[in-house]
């Protein structure tokens, strides 16, 4: 059970522990190393974050590889970033997906392969919650609801006025943005690099998705 006191980091080495491998997810030109230098190197919210959320966004805290329990399963949604911010009067819970080459992992269809109980409870709460159909369509990505489900709970949980789930990339070629798109497309949203889309919730919470292009410059320097 992961504790509920933090300890802020001394620069991106301090984001390399929290890491399921520290060896092997921490290398040049991978999503770890990138978003844990870029994060570091920001005052606040990276541009290209502050860009979508808009332009007087303010980073109260950043938390590095941050894991929201969700029903179904003892395994944890662990949230590359997972950040809270404000925009003037209003504060937002963010869960951020750092990637490069990586892809989103599996489809709905193949995690749904011989499924657990635990499993089916999990997805139909997130499908609840994103006001959804269950099953979803079997081509889409797992790992986008979850990750989007849990910016959705740390929302409720923190009571901010917003939730918003932004994949930061740092592929120059915007490698997997088409898979993105697809399941932007679930809410009625065509998806855009760098912009701010909103979809209300069914429970009234109103949920910001985003795509990031991170600075290239992050995969290749070392700091």
């Amino acid at each position: 059970m992961m504790s509920k006191i933090l300890v802020p980091t001394n620069g991106a080495e301090g984001w390399r522990a929290l890491l399921a491998d520290p060896i092997k997810h921490w290398k040049i030109g991978y999503s770890a190393y990138a978003t844990a230098q870029c994060w570091e190197a920001a005052n606040g919210f990276p541009r290209e974050i502050a860009d979508i959320l808009g332009s007087y966004a303010e980073l109260l805290l950043a938390i590095p590889e941050h894991k929201v329990a969700l029903p179904g399963g003892s395994r944890e949604s662990q949230c590359d970033v997972f950040a809270l911010g404000r925009t003037g009067d209003e504060t937002i819970a963010i869960s951020v997906e750092g990637k490069v080459d990586e892809p989103f992992g599996p489809t709905i269809q193949e995690w749904l392969h011989n499924p657990s109980d635990g499993k089916i409870k999990r997805l139909k709460w997130i499908c609840e919650i994103l006001g959804q159909q269950y099953p979803p369509q079997h081509q889409l990505r797992y790992q986008l609801f979850h990750r989007t489900a849990a910016a959705v709970a740390e929302a409720h949980r923190f009571k901010t006025d917003h939730a918003a789930m932004i994949v930061h990339s740092f592929s120059q070629e915007h490698r997997w943005f088409e898979d993105f798109s697809r399941f932007c497309e679930l809410f009625g949203v065509k998806a855009k690099r760098g912009a701010r889309h909103h979809v209300n919730l069914p429970d009234g919470q109103q949920l910001i998705l985003g795509w990031a292009t991170g600075d290239e410059r992050f995969l290749s320097e070392v700091f």
